[in-house]
């Protein structure tokens, strides 16, 4: 566990880190329950900058920094959607991920809803199920013309 993480709204400079923790992890910790081709087609959405700079600018997006250095991150779309949570491949289960799930909740909260719904990779299931989120379905996505199999997960706050 690790105690002196900083949590705030992310900018615009933040985003190589950003981009970097989300390629790294991809490669390297949704690698084991996906194919080589789907992890290459996944982790190549680090580089739509176009498109992090739109959620960085306007959704509740934000960061978790641990000495200077950020090791995780978080945004919301639609007022109460977790549309993605990643940790850096080498802060895994030291409750970064918990700490911006807990901000998350807060705000989506604090802006009037009672639900919080995720869509999760395969990866990633045992992280929503130990954070008390039911499984609503199991379903497949298309992504750059390769199909992915994910989870749609709620929970009442």
């Amino acid at each position: 566990m690790i105690k002196d993480i900083e949590i705030r709204e992310a900018i615009l400079d933040d985003l190589p880190e950003i981009t970097s923790i989300f390629r790294d992890t991809v490669r390297a910790i949704n690698s084991r329950d996906y194919s080589e081709t789907q992890i290459e087609i996944w982790s190549s959405g680090a580089d739509d900058t176009e498109i992090w700079e739109e959620r960085i600018n306007n959704l509740y997006f934000i960061v978790a920094e641990y000495r200077n250095e950020i090791v995780g991150f978080a945004h919301v779309t639609k007022g109460c959607h977790l549309d993605g949570i990643y940790v850096h491949k080498n802060y895994q289960r030291r409750t970064i991920g918990s700490k911006l799930l807990r901000i998350v909740e807060s705000q989506i909260m604090a802006e009037g809803y009672e639900v919080i719904n995720a869509d999760s990779s395969i990866t990633s299931v045992d992280f929503f199920d130990s954070h008390y989120f039911e499984q609503i379905k199991k379903q497949k996505k298309s992504y750059k013309g390769k199909g992915f199999a994910y989870s749609i997960f709620s929970k009442e706050l």
